[in-house]
């Protein structure tokens, strides 16, 4: 990438990121715990409902690539935005989800370096592997990896972003009923 395209691709990222964010900073945040235990009571709750999906993603890729993200988080991501997009993009947008209490990401996206998976699968590995991963983490309590875009995040941090990234895929489900 040369000079002048970053530095055009930074101003504009930073123009959206600021105009988004006097959106974002009126909104209260979601009133609802952004925790490892609550996802587990989400996740417990949507497989009993007979879900569907909205989107291009079935159930199962969707319980898949949420495992993978919070299996990245403790044995490290397979590939890594620039460090100066960690620093300041990856920054201020993991601090305008915090201050919302949820974000906003493209819902068909892999985790950059993840391995593909396959459209049907079976969906009771899904969700054990989901399950599996956010009880693993709770328990953790080494190191955890930096974020692929967000950079160094405290347990804490991960705990929230873990939680607001499951929550966004669940806009694309439908319970049956």
């Amino acid at each position: 990438m040369n000079r002048r395209t970053f530095i055009i691709g930074s101003i504009a990222g930073a123009a959206a990121l600021s105009a988004g964010g006097i959106t974002w900073l009126s909104i209260d945040p979601a009133s609802e715990p952004l925790t490892i235990a609550h996802s587990i009571q989400k996740l417990d709750n949507l497989i009993k409902a007979n879900p569907t999906t909205t989107g291009e993603w079935n159930l199962y890729q969707v319980l898949t690539h949420c495992a993978q993200s919070v299996e990245y988080s403790i044995s490290g991501y397979p590939e890594h935005k620039p460090g100066i997009f960690k620093n300041t993009v990856g920054k201020a947008a993991f601090s305008a989800f915090s201050i919302k209490g949820r974000m906003r990401h493209g819902l068909n996206e892999i985790i950059p370096g993840a391995p593909g998976f396959l459209k049907e699968e079976n969906l009771e590995q899904a969700y054990n592997r989901f399950r599996t991963s956010l009880l693993d983490f709770d328990a953790h309590q080494g190191p955890l990896k930096q974020h692929f875009a967000y950079g160094t995040l405290s347990k804490a941090e991960y705990e929230k972003a873990h939680a607001m990234h499951f929550n966004n895929h669940l806009s694309e489900i439908v319970l049956a009923g």
